[in-house]
C-alpha cells in the first residue's frame, strides 16, 4: 500500500473512531436521560395518585374503587400511559381480568418495605407484570398510609415512545459518521498529499544523487521531521560532494604517482639495459667500462631506494615496525645529518646550519629519528636553490622540538593540506637530481611521528620557504591519536 493511502487510512480511522466514541457516549447519555426522566415522571404520577387514594376512607377501605381508577386512567390517557393497581394483598384490582392475578411474593416483600421498583422493559422482566404486545417501561410504586401498605400502582409507557430521543440520537450519529467520512476523506487526502509530496521530492533527489549528481539541494521552510531530514540530506550531499572531489584528487595523485614511478624506473632501467647491451656486443671501450659499471650501480641503488621507500611506508602505515625508544642526545644526530647531506646541498648551492645546544635530550627510536631528520632535510634541499636550510633544536615542557626551515619555493595553503599524504608532490615540474622524489618522504615522516606519539606541523608561503616543526614528547607524555 502506498504511503499516501496509509496516511489517509490512518487519518480516517482517527476521525471515525473519535466520532464513534463521542456518538456512543452521547447515545448512552441520551438513553440514561430518557429513562431517568421517564421514571421520574411516572414516579411523580404514582406518588400523586397515592396521595389521592388515601385522602378519604369508606367503610375502612381506601378510594381504590373502579370509578376512581377510571378517572385516573382518563387523566393519564393523554400521556399514553397505562396503569395497573394492586390492593394490600397484592391482587390486581385494575384493570379487571378474569384471571386471579397477584404480584409475586418477592416483589410484594420489596414493596411493603416502601421501596419502588423500576422496570425498563416488561417483556424482559421476570416479575408478575408479564409480557404485553408493546414493550413497556415503568415503575411499580407502593402506597403507604399510616405506616401500612395499602396497595401499589404500576404506571408504564411504551418503550418506543421513551426511546424516540435515543432513535434520533442514533440517526444523528449515522449522519455525523457520513459527514465525518466525507470531510475526513478530503482532509486526510490534503494532509497525506502534503506529507508524501515532501517525501517524493526527497526520493527524487536521492535518485539523482545515486546517479552521481552531487549538486542536488532541497528547499525546505518548515521545522517538522521531514524538513529536518531534508536539511540532513543537504548536508549529506555536500559531504558526499567533498568526498567525491577528494577521491578524484586522490585518484589524480595516484595516477600521477604511477606515471612518475614508471618514469623513475624506466630511466634507470633503460640506462642499465643500454650498458648491458654495450657490454654484450663490446660496444663500450675498455677504458669506459669502469664508469659504465659505476653508473649501473648508481641506477640500481636508485631503483632499490624507490622500492624500499614504498615497502617502508607500507610497514610504517600498518604498524608493522617495532620502535625501540630510548633517551639520547639529538644534537649529535642533527650534526651528523647536516654533514651527511651537505654534499647534496652544495650541488644546488645550499647551506645547512644547525642551531641547537650541545646536549639536547630526546626520547625516540634513534634510527627512525635519524630517518625523520634525513627526509625533512632532503625535502628542504629538493625545493631550495642557492638558499639556506636551518635545523633548530630546543627543549620544551615534557618534550623536544625540532624545526627544519628553508628559503625555498614554499607552498600554498592547498598544497599544505596534502603535503603529508602519500604520492603527493608539491612541484611536479621539478627536475630530479638522482636522489629522486617519490612522494613518500613526508608521508613516512608523518606516520613515524604519530607512532612516536608526537606532533608535526608546517608553515609556509609561496616563494618564502617552509618550516617543518616536530615535537617528540618525553616518556609518559606521548600524545597518541587514532587517525
Amino acid at each position: 500500500m502506498k504511503l499516501i493511502y496509509q496516511h489517509m487510512l490512518s487519518f480516517l480511522l482517527i476521525i471515525l473512531t473519535t466520532v464513534g466514541i463521542i456518538g456512543y457516549s452521547e447515545i448512552l447519555y441520551v438513553t440514561n436521560q430518557s429513562y431517568s426522566q421517564n421514571y421520574q415522571r411516572m414516579e411523580d404520577y404514582a406518588s400523586a395518585l397515592g396521595s389521592l387514594a388515601t385522602t378519604d376512607k369508606k367503610n375502612g377501605t381506601y378510594l381504590l374503587n373502579s370509578e376512581f381508577l377510571h378517572q385516573l386512567e382518563f387523566i393519564l390517557h393523554g400521556d399514553d400511559l397505562h396503569i395497573r393497581v394492586f390492593d394490600s394483598k397484592s391482587k390486581q384490582i385494575y384493570p379487571k381480568t378474569s384471571e386471579d392475578l397477584h404480584l409475586a411474593s418477592d416483589v410484594l416483600a420489596i414493596l411493603k418495605q416502601g421501596q419502588e421498583i423500576r422496570i425498563k422493559n416488561n417483556n424482559d422482566s421476570h416479575t408478575y407484570l408479564g409480557h404485553t404486545k408493546d414493550s413497556c417501561t415503568g415503575v411499580l410504586v407502593p402506597w403507604i398510609s399510616e405506616h401500612r401498605f395499602i396497595g401499589a400502582v404500576w404506571i408504564g409507557a411504551r418503550v418506543k415512545n421513551v426511546e424516540k430521543p435515543i432513535t434520533m440520537a442514533k440517526q444523528n450519529l449515522v449522519n455525523a459518521l457520513i459527514v465525518a467520512l466525507i470531510v475526513g476523506l478530503g482532509l486526510s487526502f490534503a494532509l497525506s498529499y502534503y506529507t508524501t509530496n515532501k517525501i517524493k521530492h526527497l526520493t527524487h533527489a536521492t535518485q539523482r544523487v545515486t546517479a552521481g549528481n552531487f549538486e542536488v539541494q532541497l528547499n525546505y521552510t518548515g521545522h517538522d521531521e521531514i524538513d529536518q531530514l531534508a536539511a540532513n540530506f543537504n548536508q549529506m550531499v555536500r559531504t558526499l560532494k567533498q568526498s567525491d572531489n577528494e577521491i578524484k584528487k586522490q585518484e589524480k595523485r595516484r595516477d600521477q604517482f604511477l606515471a612518475d614511478a614508471a618514469h623513475e624506473m624506466r630511466t634507470p632501467l633503460t640506462t642499465i639495459n643500454g650498458i648491458l647491451e654495450g657490454l654484450q656486443y663490446n660496444a663500450i671501450p675498455e677504458e669506459s667500462k669502469p664508469k659504465s659499471i659505476e653508473l649501473m650501480q648508481r641506477e640500481t641503488k636508485r631503483l632499490i631506494r624507490l622500492v624500499n621507500e614504498n615497502l617502508d611506508f607500507e610497514k610504517i602505515r600498518n604498524n608493522q615496525i617495532l620502535l625501540t625508544k630510548t633517551e639520547f642526545n639529538a644534537a649529535k644526530i642533527l650534526n651528523d645529518v647536516s654533514i651527511q647531506l651537505s654534499h647534496n646541498a652544495e650541488k644546488v648551492h645550499d647551506k645547512i646550519t644547525v642551531i641547537a645546544s650541545t646536549n639536547l635530550p630526546i626520547y625516540a627510536d634513534q634510527d627512525r629519528f635519524t630517518q625523520i631528520i634525513v627526509n625533512l632535510v632532503q625535502n628542504a634541499i629538493q625545493f631550495t636553490k642557492k638558499g639556506e636550510i636551518t635545523i633548530y633544536g630546543k627543549r620544551i615542557d615534557h618534550g623536544t622540538e625540532i624545526s627544519v626551515s628553508d628559503s625555498g619555493i614554499g607552498m600554498s595553503d592547498e598544497q599544505m593540506k596534502y603535503i603529508f599524504e602519500r604520492f603527493f608532490k608539491a612541484d611536479l615540474s621539478r627536475v630530479r637530481d638522482g636522489s629522486g622524489e617519490s612522494g613518500l618522504g613526508l608521508s613516512i615522516v608523518s606516520s613515524l611521528i604519530k607512532q612516536h606519539g608526537g606532533k608535526i606541523t608546517v608553515r609556509s608561503q609561496p616563494k618564502h620557504g617552509a618550516i617543518f616543526t616536530i615535537i617528540l614528547f618525553d616518556k609518559g607524555y606521548e600524545q597518541y591519536t587514532t587517525e
